[in-house]
Parts: structure tokens; C-alpha cells; sequence
């Protein structure tokens, strides 16, 4: 029998291929990755044909201090559509990843939106 941790830990991997599966990032349309653990949030510019990351910024970043919450969500948000907008990309995929869109995550994508970044 598996444990409700293993049951768990499938079930999440399940939910992250089946919202991945059509979501592919090029280079001038990247996918816009988002992670939120129990205290950080992060957020990743990916270009899926090459494999490569092209911009990141999170609540590790230098000029974010503490730890996870609206208003930081929103500055990731502006600084990585800034970063964006730096090579020159405006047009998005939005990666959810597993969890819901609403909250932290979606604070992060309408300022995304506000900054210029389009999806």
C-alpha cells in the first residue's frame, strides 16, 4: 500500500503534465513558469525549443525583501514583463504550473498584464 504522501506527491505530478502537456515555449513566444513554495514564489521566462531559461526573478532576488505575499507577487509580476520587454518579448505563455489560478499567483499574472506582457 502507498502511503497518502506518495498518493499525494503522484497526484500533483499528474496535474503539473496535464497542464503542461500543451503548453510549449519558443523563443519569441517563452513560457511564463510560475512556482510558489511554503515561503518563496518565483518566476521563469523558459524557452522550451532550446531549453533554456531566459529571465528569472523570485523572492530571493536582492531587491525583494521578505517572504512571499501580494505586493512582492506584483513586483515579480513588473520585473520579469521589465526583463521581458528588455529582449524584446511581449507576447507569453502563462505556466501555472499545479496550483490554482487565483491568489499569489494570479497577483503575479495581472501585473504581468499591467507591465505589457500579453497571454
Amino acid at each position: 500500500m502507498s502511503s497518502a504522501l506518495e498518493r499525494k506527491k503522484i497526484s500533483r505530478k499528474r496535474r503539473v503534465f496535464r497542464i503542461r502537456k500543451s503548453l510549449k515555449g519558443t523563443g519569441k513566444k517563452p513560457r511564463l513558469s510560475v512556482f510558489r513554495s511554503n515561503r518563496h514564489l518565483y518566476a521563469q521566462l523558459i524557452d522550451d525549443e532550446n531549453s533554456k531559461t531566459i529571465a528569472a526573478y523570485g523572492t530571493l532576488s536582492k531587491e525583494i525583501t521578505g517572504k512571499k505575499s501580494k505586493e512582492n507577487a506584483a513586483l515579480i509580476g513588473t520585473k520579469i514583463a521589465e526583463m521581458a520587454k528588455k529582449k524584446k518579448i511581449k507576447n507569453i505563455i502563462f505556466d501555472r504550473g499545479r496550483f490554482k489560478y487565483h491568489g499569489l499567483i494570479a497577483e503575479l499574472a495581472n501585473a504581468a498584464r499591467k507591465a505589457g506582457l500579453q497571454f
